[in-house]
């Protein structure tokens, strides 16, 4: 659960900057998206599937390089792999702004995703707040991704009206290069790098994360809602474009408005979830919603139900996309919360990937109805998957310090091995640390005893 306790002034700091610089970099990956299927039509050798590829191909370099990276920045500091990452990704940037060929985008599009430093920020923010305010501070920061998406959505076509794809680009090198000075100047230094559990990617833990049934059910529903989300966007722009009659520098006046309105078409389904316990019927009401979606967005019945269903694609995935990575946390075992989350992360630029280029290929073959039609029957298979899902029982998770001295650190594990309505538990020695995942009913608090000045505390992550 979230702290009532506040932010200390170095708290705030670090999470304002680390948000922000996350926000530069996702706001330049966002811009393109609603750009490439009408813009790269224009550069030498484009055909629809290489600018399919062109959309999702940054997704392969992340997926593969995202865990990598985050473990390397264990080993040689937080710095050294922020740097590089933020440097590939604009340099990745201007090579794509220089590019008169499809082949060139590309390529400046693999060396964006090679900029792979999500994990790594998210492993910063860890290293710079306590305990108890760690929970607060990742959703700080994740709140900066949905800002970033609405933002990209209404300037990167206007951008784009000045200066095509070339002016795109360079504004999103630019803001990494931004994105850098905020690292150096406002992001504090950190005097130790210490492995987080509950947010760095353990090697040991890889092999038991993969073999989750739960787990991998999960990772296959954000594997499919990214697939869709590229994949639909090699379609739709067209659609508003071709179908519609909708200029391509007005676009943005169709999708903020019907992104904002998503927004508030997302709490009932939170509420039917958290409020009313129907996580099932929540998420298969999302499902539904994407599938149904796709069908209303063919543009053959007019630009009110056009909107209708895009409409019903953004409240779906914004719903979706904030529920999958909570149901992780809340399914995974005791302490591997942070390689069950790079393992998921994997998943879901691997689905990034296959769906730009399944997308082009799918507009070549049989042009954007066969898109969007290919978009429905695939959230149409994930439904099954998801409706089969283990809904998470009511635990908790806490987080303890072990004391120095190890007699008094077997004394604790004693104790909290045999304590009552422990479900998993997993001892951290190398960090001192014990993770716990316990029925939040049936659990005494009390057992953590003796308190912080022996053990750092109770440090209680969601109930």
């Amino acid at each position: 659960m979230l702290t009532k306790t506040p932010m200390n002034t170095l708290e705030r700091r670090s999470v304002a900057a680390l948000a922000a610089l996350y926000c530069f970099r996702m706001l330049g990956l966002f811009m393109v998206l609603p750009l490439l299927a009408l813009y790269a039509n224009d550069l030498q050798g484009a055909t629809p599937a290489l600018i399919g590829l062109a959309i999702g191909v940054y997704g392969l370099t992340q997926a593969l390089l995202q865990v990598p990276l985050g473990m390397l920045s264990d080993r040689v500091g937080r710095l050294p792999v922020l740097l590089a990452g933020l440097s590939i990704f604009a340099f990745g940037s201007f090579v794509a702004a220089q590019a008169t060929t499809i082949e060139g985008v590309i390529v400046g599009r693999l060396l964006q995703g090679a900029g792979a430093i999500s994990s790594t920020i998210m492993a910063l923010v860890a290293d710079l707040t306590r305990d108890e305010q760690r929970t607060k501070a990742m959703a700080l920061v994740g709140v900066s991704i949905g800002l970033s998406f609405a933002i990209a959505i209404m300037l990167g076509p206007l951008l784009a009206a000045a200066g095509g794809l070339p002016l795109v680009f360079n504004a999103t090198g630019g803001m990494a290069l931004l994105g850098i000075l905020v690292l150096l100047l406002a992001v504090p230094r950190v005097r130790r790098v210490a492995t987080h559990g509950e947010v760095g990617t353990v090697p040991a833990l890889l092999w038991r994360t993969l073999l989750d049934r739960n787990l991998l059910r999960l990772n296959t529903g954000v594997f499919t809602l990214h697939f869709l989300l590229m994949a639909a966007f090699v379609g739709l722009p067209l659609v508003l474009e071709q179908a519609l009659g909708v200029s391509r520098d007005h676009h943005w006046k169709v999708y903020l408005p019907v992104l904002v309105a998503s927004v508030l078409g997302m709490f009932p389904l939170i509420v039917l979830a958290e409020r009313r316990g129907k996580l099932k019927l929540a998420l298969g009401i999302g499902i539904c919603s994407l599938v149904v979606s796709q069908l209303l967005a063919t543009g053959t019945l007019g630009l009110t139900v056009f909107c209708l269903g895009l409409w019903l694609y953004f409240t779906a995935f914004n719903y979706l996309e904030a529920a999958l990575p909570s149901l992780v946390s809340k399914s995974v075992y005791a302490g591997g919360k942070g390689t069950a989350l790079g393992v998921y992360a994997t998943f879901q630029f691997l689905g990034a990937f296959v769906g730009g280029v399944a997308g082009g290929l799918a507009l070549q073959w049989g042009g954007t109805s066969a898109v969007l039609i290919l978009c429905a029957a695939v959230a149409l298979l994930w439904l099954p998957l998801a409706l089969s899902m283990r809904t998470p029982d009511n635990l908790a998770n806490h987080t303890v310090r072990l004391p120095a001295d190890s007699g008094a650190a077997e004394a604790v594990l004693e104790r909290l091995r045999g304590a009552h309505g422990v479900v998993d538990m997993l001892v951290m020695r190398e960090e001192a640390t014990v993770y716990l995942k316990v029925h939040a009913d049936a659990f005494d608090n009390g057992l953590l005893a003796p308190g912080p000045e022996a053990m750092g505390g109770p440090l209680p992550e969601h109930g």
